[in-house]
């Protein structure tokens, strides 16, 4: 059976993730700051295990990695982010997001390697954004294009570092999404997004590993 292990997903596209490999009979680790409130996710259907995961903070990602133990991961998600108001000069509002998109997944990724070392699939993703794309910006969503574009440079880092492990590191783009960071006038809905993910997670090889890729396929400039 394949174990994914989702982070942030009590809503958007980490919920609708976790919902599409449930039904896909994946046993699913859906993990997200507050269990306790998320409804939503306590009604996905199938074999889900939800946990507790804050990715700013070490203390947080050090517990799930000891609840944890040994087990297999065969596709890590890094899905938790959080965007601020366009145009922000709020100082600790731009040092959130660098927390929770940047330094999030690394340490979730380096704190779970030897979980997914084991696992048959050995993959890690980070779920990225067009906006992380220094060659495409036209500026205005800094600092979240900015955290995007830092989180791209440290997977492909990891893609090079843990090649030799099997680990194959996926830096996917979902579109513009109906979510609450995307707004409800998004050209995709949740459910749209992660099936064309999924396809590009299970694409995901040593050939493409560590591109930045969009949700359709098609590789992104850096």
């Amino acid at each position: 059976m394949t174990t994914v292990l989702v982070t942030g997903a009590n809503r958007g596209i980490g919920l609708e993730l976790a919902k599409q490999f449930a039904a896909d009979r994946a046993e699913v680790i859906a993990t997200c700051r507050a269990p306790a409130k998320a409804d939503a996710l306590k009604t996905v259907k199938g074999k889900v295990r939800v946990m507790a995961l804050d990715v700013t903070d070490a203390r947080s990602v050090a517990a799930l990695k000891k609840d944890l133990g040994d087990v297999p991961i065969d596709i890590l998600i890094n899905n938790a982010g959080i965007g601020t108001p366009r145009g922000t000069q709020d100082y600790e509002a731009r040092l959130a997001v660098f927390r929770t998109n940047t330094l999030g997944p690394w340490i979730v990724s380096e704190a779970l390697h030897d979980n997914v070392k084991r696992s048959q699939q050995k993959k890690i993703v980070t779920i990225s954004s067009g906006l992380g794309s220094i060659a495409g910006t036209s500026g205005g969503w800094q600092p979240y294009s900015a955290s995007k574009a830092a989180v791209n440079s440290l997977m492909k880092g990891l893609a090079a570092t843990w090649a030799g492990d099997g680990i194959l590191v996926g830096i996917f783009s979902p579109g513009w999404v109906q979510t609450d960071m995307g707004g409800a006038g998004a050209a995709l809905t949740a459910e749209q997004s992660v099936r064309l993910l999924r396809q590009r997670i299970a694409e995901l090889s040593a050939r493409n590993s560590g591109h930045f890729i969009d949700h359709a396929g098609k590789e992104i400039a850096w």
